[in-house]
């Protein structure tokens, strides 16, 4: 085995460390990095300063991004990247992504040529139910209700852009035909049940301007639209004025209902996103 001069040895032990030890502040870094990422005062800040920003705080929650939007779309791919864990990173992402939905819709960059009118539909208290019931015979379930009130959607020239799980997203050329569909889909809800659950539907209409990307929806009527259907507590069909306004004068006669207007309880969460002189209805049978 040939030796290796003492000058020589200690060159290479010196330079192997040389490596390690530049190594090592990196991976400090990092750790303090990924510490600060995961505090919860720092995630606190973050949100509470995002109140102050331009556009919808509440950006980020599952109706601001679930359904159909550039941003949105920005959103969900972020979403996949970091996770929809609490952490200083995501807040800070969808802080940017939140100020760049109101800037896009301060210059008009959200509004289309065309109106249409948007419905969301929504599962009342579907998962406290879906956890006792198991996977199956909620899919069982949820194939149902998809059978239920998607045929309707269809057959009166709307459009199922998202389905989210146990609501969907569709749009219509005009606010009679949504409203047609409203209450078609509901009717057929009505017979559905299994293992004796039958479930409720809340259901909102807005109509506006939303403009159409790649298959995909952009501009604030959406998030409109999102928010008038979160206004339908338990199982109620809601409308904004703008959808009340474009409905023909014989529509709501012809299907026997009437309008109510809707008051926010005095324990119900404001609606987050929306104008302040947003008018909302509800359908009532007359």
């Amino acid at each position: 085995m040939p030796l290796i001069p003492a000058e020589l040895s200690a060159d290479a032990d010196e330079s192997d460390a040389q490596p390690r030890r530049r190594g090592r502040f990196p991976g400090q870094l990092s750790a303090l990095v990924n510490a600060a990422n995961q505090r919860g005062d720092l995630i606190g800040v973050i949100r509470k300063a995002r109140e102050n920003l331009p556009g919808d705080p509440a950006f980020g929650d599952p109706l601001s991004v679930s359904g159909p939007g550039g941003v949105r779309a920005v959103a969900r791919a972020a979403d996949k990247l970091v996770g929809d864990s609490p952490s200083a990173a995501r807040e800070l992402g969808l802080g940017a992504l939140q100020v760049w939905q109101a800037m896009l819709e301060r210059v008009g960059k959200g509004r289309g040529a065309q109106e249409i009118t948007i419905m969301f539909t929504d599962l009342v208290a579907f998962s406290s139910w879906s956890l006792a019931a198991g996977d199956e015979v909620t899919l069982d379930l949820l194939r149902r209700v998809a059978k239920a009130i998607e045929p309707p959607i269809n057959d009166r020239g709307g459009q199922v852009v998202k389905r989210m799980g146990d609501g969907v997203m569709a749009v219509f050329p005009s606010a009679d035909r949504a409203v047609r569909a409203a209450i078609a889909a509901k009717e057929n809800l009505s017979a559905v049940s299994v293992d004796g659950y039958r479930p409720q539907m809340r259901l909102g209409l807005h109509t506006g301007s939303p403009r159409e990307i790649g298959g995909d929806w952009l501009g604030i009527d959406v998030n409109i639209a999102a928010r008038v259907m979160e206004a339908g507590g338990n199982g109620n069909t809601m409308i904004s004025g703008a959808t009340l306004d474009a409905l023909k004068p014989e529509t709501l006669e012809e299907l026997g209902l009437g309008v109510k207007p809707y008051r926010r309880s005095f324990f119900a969460a404001p609606l987050n996103g929306v104008p302040e002189d947003l008018r909302i209805f509800r359908l009532e049978a007359e």
